[in-house]
């Protein structure tokens, strides 16, 4: 049997796939880089601490928000997320968090998850 037996079920894999994977990376940065060095007090008190935790929080959370509203539109049938316009809007967001993970953000695994997505978008838009 095969394991797909279109393409549009590749494709709504795929989808399904990028954005639960976003919405997990987001959870995850959010849990490690902000709660859990938050809870063991990792960083002193200052404006460098808040700007780090600001800009962990607002990546997080962006991405988090992005990816429920993504897989809410294409649970309720919103045809828009899995056409090119959708695609072209998620690969935009992948871009310029990519941008900001490489400007702000001290380590890798944020572009590492980000760059995952964007693959994953990517082979979805090839299925459409």
């Amino acid at each position: 049997m095969h394991l797909f037996n279109n393409v549009t079920r590749l494709h709504r894999t795929l989808l399904y796939g990028a954005y639960s994977w976003l919405l997990l990376s987001g959870l995850l940065h959010f849990g490690i880089d902000v709660v859990s060095q938050y809870i063991r007090g990792k960083r002193a008190p200052g404006p460098a601490t808040t700007l780090y935790y600001g800009l962990n929080s607002s990546y997080a959370v962006g991405q988090i928000l992005f990816a429920m509203l993504a897989l809410f539109a294409i649970r309720q049938g919103v045809a828009a997320m899995g056409q090119w316009s959708g695609i072209t809007l998620g690969l935009l967001a992948a871009c310029s968090w990519f941008v900001l993970s490489i400007m702000f953000l001290e380590y890798t695994q944020p572009r590492k998850t980000v760059a995952l997505f964007a693959v994953l978008l990517l082979g979805a838009a090839l299925t459409v």
